[in-house]
């Protein structure tokens, strides 16, 4: 499975990046506006150094709702790195844009997933990636897991070429149920991320390893 990170802070994803295991990042408005907000930098400086520092795609979205607005601002966000992916909503004019920009040879990534039909239409379209929002969907009270099960059984019948990436992940859970259903990639949010590595036994075992060492280096120096 690759791993992305879910965020345009760019002392998160250092973080990541220095664990060793991120394949890309994921960002949108909501998450870029922040950090615009928090740092006064341009979204295209932003976006040039995460391309920098990670060397996989980065997806990026812009706020036009219609179809010759998506792709215009797709191709300038597009201009920024050759690693930048453009995320697009599956609405009808999105779907239109979806065309476009594939057309023009630019990636893309679907994103405000909620239905397999959403990922059929996004999947015919060519989008590069398919991106159901699992965590949303458990919020209202349905199966956000069931959807990804539904969306890779329609990738695998008819082979299309998309990849489905799990997002709005809020949980490790999530990710391991991810996994057992054979999910190529989840995009997850830095708290989650670090919420990985925990383990009350893994820490009780280090601190177990550590007194013991200590104990037997006072029985040597006495």
């Amino acid at each position: 499975m690759k791993l992305f990170i879910d965020t345009a802070n760019v002392n998160e994803i250092r973080i990541a990046k220095d664990w060793g295991i991120i394949d890309g990042v994921t960002t949108n408005p909501t998450l870029l506006a922040k950090e615009v907000k928090h740092t006064c930098r341009e979204r295209q400086e932003i976006l040039r150094e995460i391309c920098e520092l990670v060397h996989g795609p980065v997806s990026a979205e812009g706020i036009s709702l219609d179809a010759i607005g998506i792709e215009k601002e797709g191709e300038d966000l597009s201009r920024i790195h050759k690693n930048i992916v453009i995320k697009v909503p599956v609405t009808p004019e999105g779907i239109k844009a979806m065309r476009m920009l594939r057309s023009k040879g630019i990636k893309v990534n679907a994103t405000l997933v909620f239905s397999c039909n959403q990922a059929l239409l996004a999947a015919k379209a060519g989008a590069n990636y398919i991106s159901p929002f699992i965590g949303r969907l458990d919020d209202v009270g349905q199966d956000g897991m069931g959807l990804i099960a539904e969306i890779l059984d329609m990738l695998d019948n008819y082979e299309f070429e998309s990849e489905l990436i799990v997002a709005s992940v809020r949980h490790p859970l999530h990710i391991v149920e991810a996994m057992q259903l054979g999910a190529p990639i989840c995009t997850v949010p830095f708290k989650v991320l670090e919420a990985m590595f925990n383990h009350p036994l893994t820490d009780k075992g280090i601190e177990k390893f550590v007194n013991d060492w200590d104990k037997a280096r006072e029985v040597m120096h006495k």
